[in-house]
Order: C-alpha cells, then sequence, then structure tokens
C-alpha cells in the first residue's frame, strides 16, 4: 500500500491557535506573489516575439526552439541553485536577487544587438524565474495559517496565470501599434515595470516567521508573527521547535533520505505529469498552434489572448475549490477534462481542413480544466508537502524537475509538432491519463494539515 502523509499527534487547538488571515498576512502573501506575475509575465511574452525573432535572426526551427527554451534552461538551473541559499539567508534575501535579475534580464533581452546576447539575458531571466518558482510559494506557505494556506499559496498561480494574460494583451497591443522589427525589443522589455515595482514592494516584506524558528531566531520569529497577527505566536514556535527536534533528531538534515522519500517521489511526479499536460508548448508557441488551425497572424495573436484569459478566470475559480475540496478530488476533475479537450485538438488537427473554432474551443478546454486543476496544485503542494528543514531544498527538487520537463518539451515542441502535427496532442492527453492514475493511487491529501504536523508512514 502506498506511503500515506498523517497528521502528526497535537493538540487539538493547534489550527486554532494560528488564528485567520489578516490583513498583514494577506499583504505579505499578495506582495511575494508578485514574483508569480513576473514568473507568468516572462515566461510567455516570448510567445509573441518568435516570428520577428526568427527572421531577424534567421533562426531554423531547432534554433528558434533553443531560443525560446534558454530561459527555460536558467529555470532549471535556477530552481536547483535557490533552495539551498533560501534555507541559509532566508526567503527574504533570494526575493530581493530575483527581483534584481528580473529589471537586468528584462532590459538587457531588449536591448540585444545579437543572438547570444539575447540568449545570455533571456537565460538569466530563466534563472530569476526558476529562483521565484522555488522561493516565492515557500515564503506565502510559511506565512499562512494552515486552513487558509491552499488559497494563499495558490495567489502566486493567480499572479503566475494573469502576468500570462497581460503578456499576451501587450504583445497585441505593441504588434498593432509598432512594426514587426522593433515590436519584439519592446515585449521583451516592457517587464522591466513589473520588475521594479516587485523591487521595491520586496524591500517592505517581512521575513518568514517559520525561516526564523527553524535557525533558532525564536524573538524574530515571535515579533514577525505578532505583526502578522498570530494569535498565539509563542505556542506556534514551540510546535515548531518540537517539530524540528523530532524531524532532524540533531542532525543536518539531508533530502535524500528514506524518511523523506514519499514527499520527494510525489514532488517528482506532480511536477513532471503538470509540463507532460502540454502546458508550456501551448504558452509559449500559442499563435503557432492556432496557425496550424487555420487561424491569420492577427487573430492568432487575439485568440492566445482569450487563452490566457481563461487562464485567469479559471485559476481564481480554484483558489475558492482548493481548500473547500482539496488537492486531490481537484486532480481528478482535471485530468479527465484535460485529457478530453488535447484529443479533441489533436483530432482537430489531423482533418484535413481544421475547423478553426473547434481547435480554440480545445484548447481553451484544456487551458480551463488546467488551470482549476493542476495549475493550481502544483506549487500548493510542493510548497506544503516537505517537512520545514528540508522544505527549501524539497521546493527546489520539484521546480527543478518541472523546468527540466517545461525547457525539454519547449525546445522540442516545434520540430515534434512540424512532423507529427495532432499527434502531440494525443500524447499530452494519454499523460494526463496516467496522471488520474497516479493521483488515485499514490498522491496523499495535504489539505488543512499544519506544516509542523506532517508526517510519514506507510500503510501496508
Amino acid at each position: 500500500m502506498v506511503d500515506a502523509i498523517m497528521p502528526a499527534a497535537s493538540p487539538p487547538t493547534a489550527i486554532d491557535e494560528e488564528g485567520g488571515v489578516t490583513p498583514a498576512i494577506v499583504l505579505s502573501a499578495a506582495g511575494a506573489a508578485l514574483g508569480g506575475l513576473l514568473f507568468g509575465f516572462d515566461t510567455a511574452v516570448i510567445s509573441g516575439t518568435t516570428a520577428a525573432l526568427q527572421a531577424r535572426f534567421a533562426l531554423t526551427d531547432g534554433a528558434l526552439g533553443f531560443t525560446v527554451a534558454s530561459a527555460l534552461i536558467g529555470t532549471v538551473i535556477g530552481s536547483l541553485v535557490a533552495g539551498a541559499p533560501a534555507d541559509r539567508f532566508g526567503r527574504k534575501p533570494m526575493l530581493l536577487v530575483v527581483a534584481i535579475a528580473y529589471v537586468v534580464s528584462s532590459l538587457g533581452a531588449a536591448l540585444a544587438g545579437s543572438w547570444p546576447m539575447l540568449l545570455a539575458f533571456r537565460f538569466l531571466g530563466g534563472l530569476a524565474i526558476g529562483a521565484a518558482s522555488v522561493v516565492t510559494p515557500i515564503y506565502i506557505a510559511e506565512v499562512s495559517p494552515a486552513r487558509f494556506r491552499g488559497r494563499l499559496v495558490a495567489l502566486n498561480q493567480l499572479n503566475i496565470v494573469l502576468g500570462i494574460l497581460i503578456a499576451f494583451l501587450s504583445n497585441y497591443v505593441i504588434a498593432q501599434a509598432l512594426p514587426a522589427d522593433t515590436a519584439w525589443r519592446w515585449m521583451l522589455g516592457i517587464v522591466a515595470v513589473p520588475s521594479f515595482v516587485f523591487l521595491i514592494v520586496t524591500l517592505l516584506l517581512p521575513d518568514s516567521p517559520r525561516w526564523y524558528a527553524v535557525n533558532g531566531r525564536e524573538a524574530q520569529a515571535a515579533a514577525v508573527m505578532r505583526r502578522l497577527g498570530f494569535l498565539d505566536p509563542d505556542s506556534e514556535i514551540v510546535r515548531m521547535r518540537e517539530a524540528l527536534a523530532r524531524d532532524t533528531h540533531g542532525a543536518t538534515p539531508r533530502l535524500f533520505q528514506r524518511s523523506y522519500s514519499v514527499p520527494v517521489a510525489c514532488a517528482i511526479a506532480i511536477a513532471m505529469f503538470n509540463q507532460l499536460s502540454g502546458i508550456n508548448a501551448l504558452l509559449y508557441y500559442a499563435p503557432r498552434i492556432f496557425e496550424l488551425g487555420g487561424a491569420g497572424a492577427d487573430s492568432a495573436l487575439l485568440q492566445s489572448v482569450a487563452v490566457g484569459g481563461t487562464n485567469l478566470v479559471f485559476t481564481v475559480l480554484a483558489l475558492f475549490l482548493i481548500d473547500r475540496f482539496g488537492r486531490k478530488p481537484l486532480l481528478y476533475v482535471g485530468s479527465v477534462a484535460c485529457a478530453a479537450a488535447l484529443i479533441l485538438v489533436g483530432l482537430q488537427l489531423e482533418t484535413a481542413r481544421p475547423d478553426g473554432t473547434l481547435v480554440l474551443m480545445g484548447l481553451l478546454g484544456f487551458i480551463a480544466a488546467f488551470a482549476v486543476s493542476q495549475g493550481a496544485v502544483i506549487w500548493v503542494f510542493i510548497s506544503e508537502v516537505f517537512p520545514s528543514e528540508v522544505r527549501g531544498k524539497g521546493q527546489a527538487l520539484g521546480s527543478t524537475t518541472h523546468w527540466v520537463m517545461a525547457a525539454a518539451i519547449t525546445w522540442i515542441f516545434p520540430i515534434v509538432a512540424s512532423s507529427l502535427g495532432g499527434w502531440v496532442f494525443f500524447f499530452f492527453g494519454a499523460m494526463m491519463l496516467l496522471q488520474l492514475a497516479w493521483v488515485r493511487r499514490f498522491m496523499p491529501e495535504t489539505n488543512g494539515i499544519p506544516l509542523e504536523e506532517m508526517s510519514f508512514r506507510s500503510a501496508h
């Protein structure tokens, strides 16, 4: 039988001691979630520049795929290296580094005079995205009361999809206002504006009280908890201290050991399935996919805006569902709906004359199902499934897996789609059915369990 997450023995008032959601908690979570907005904005903005970049730098399909994937290669490294310094130096200092990297990369990419220079600054932006995908969910989870943690961490996902929508909208407006040979520079450079805002907001955030407590700085942890509005900071710190002693036994925690095998396996699996849905291929190449379905260039950009809008609406819906129904029920529904929508798109693209309306309906249906399920669940689940002493490393593992898969799929998608057509969507649909089986058989439910009260046991 599968390993399961069970709440450890604790006083029955443990959750009540955390209190409710205060304005300070919401503002801290929302401020950190601006990193998610930049995550989405910088990720999706490249979709409007692919044709211009291919013409400007004389890129083959393979070189174009590498150009788009260059940021994703950066995300792999950023997510891989961000966990350890986030655990050592704190969540806030890492968020500041991320904000500065966003500013520099967006301005550098806009002013790039050569293909290698463009690759270098897109890579830097990828480092920032990867680090943000690790640090932002951890920070929000660690300032949130347990019973509201899902929706507060999902604020990050909401901001990601809001950033994606803003990217699609700004691409469309800039494409209408400027010639193609200069529009791409503005599309990439406009990311600097929210990057500056994020930098200023991050300077005002407190650091994570749980990070302070884990690192023996209990007075600072209590001060931050009082600032955030926790009802009984002293009791919270006692619980954190007990959880740390129980989980580490005084040893330096290592992620890859038997006691963490369940969260490690689950983080890897949910991150892989997230990308095997084909979501990043759609976001990066949405205009090109719509053109395959028969849309003109301008119409394809406008339909991409519809993709971003649908993503946003259903992510908002997920905020109201994720703590009410839990993580697994959302994935049950989302897996089936994603598979059905992807198969519809594949069938249409394999016909001699694809129906553009059905292609649009299929892709919007997929985006809706993805947003309300795994899009909202992945970062929440990974941020809460690991114990505090290895949470940074665990989040880094999940994020790195996610971005390795994203980079691989994004790099090869233009080549595979050119040769296989709609069959690539059949593959994505099959992966969603496989995800359904994994969720039912192996995934534990983490909804409503305080971070310090998660433990792992084997049920046989």
